[in-house]
């Protein structure tokens, strides 16, 4: 599906206001500042964005916190962790090293609060800045290839695919993660519309 210029920049933008918002909630979480950005935005089709992501983790297993959204448009929201940054994040948030026998459990619930306040973060800015109405469902965590993630994710032959590559950056270390969000078309086709329709009313 191709975009228009306007169309894509107006979509980096609603994900970077989004993206600044989690990071101010990060911020109050823990002592060190962290920052994050987002190098760059593409949409992809599934075939695309499962051979780009495959060769960008190197086939290793992930960490992934993904939540269904309905409303005006509808569709999957995923924060998708390579498996050490995964662990890195968890220890800067909670001082717990790797290794020891509580992280299993800090580190689910470290991520899924992370990826909830990430993902509420960009469909938040989305749903305001278009005034649509979206609701969520209860963050869930799952670990496995980004193939089976991506599958339980609803990734089928009519999805388009936002993907949006992530840096985390505290206290020098760069954490990369990918924030995935899988639309039907046709809810697709009613977020550009929004989009058109907000471009033309500035």
């Amino acid at each position: 599906m191709k975009l228009t210029a306007r169309q894509l920049d107006a979509l980096q933008e609603l994900v970077n206001i989004g993206i600044g918002q989690a990071a101010g909630i990060l911020n109050d979480m823990i002592d060190s500042p962290i920052r994050l950005q987002i190098p760059y935005l593409q949409i992809l089709t599934p075939n695309d964005v499962l051979v780009q992501l495959q060769q960008h983790l190197n086939g290793e297993q992930i960490a992934a916190v993904q939540l269904k959204f309905t409303g005006t448009f509808g569709g999957i929201a995923q924060l998708v962790f390579p498996t050490n940054s995964a662990a890195t994040l968890v220890t800067m948030l909670t001082g717990e090293e790797a290794g020891t026998h509580d992280l299993d459990s800090v580190k689910i619930g470290t991520l899924s609060e992370v990826g909830n306040i990430v993902i509420n973060g960009v469909m938040g800015a989305i749903s305001n800045v278009l005034q649509q109405r979206l609701n969520y469902s209860i963050p869930n965590y799952t670990e496995g290839t980004i193939a089976t993630l991506l599958v339980s994710g609803g990734l089928t032959a009519d999805t388009v695919v936002l993907l949006a590559q992530t840096r985390f950056i505290i206290e020098k270390l760069h954490i990369e993660g990918d924030i995935i969000l899988i639309f039907n078309v046709s809810s697709f086709d009613t977020l550009l519309a929004a989009i058109n329709q907000l471009a033309g009313g500035l």
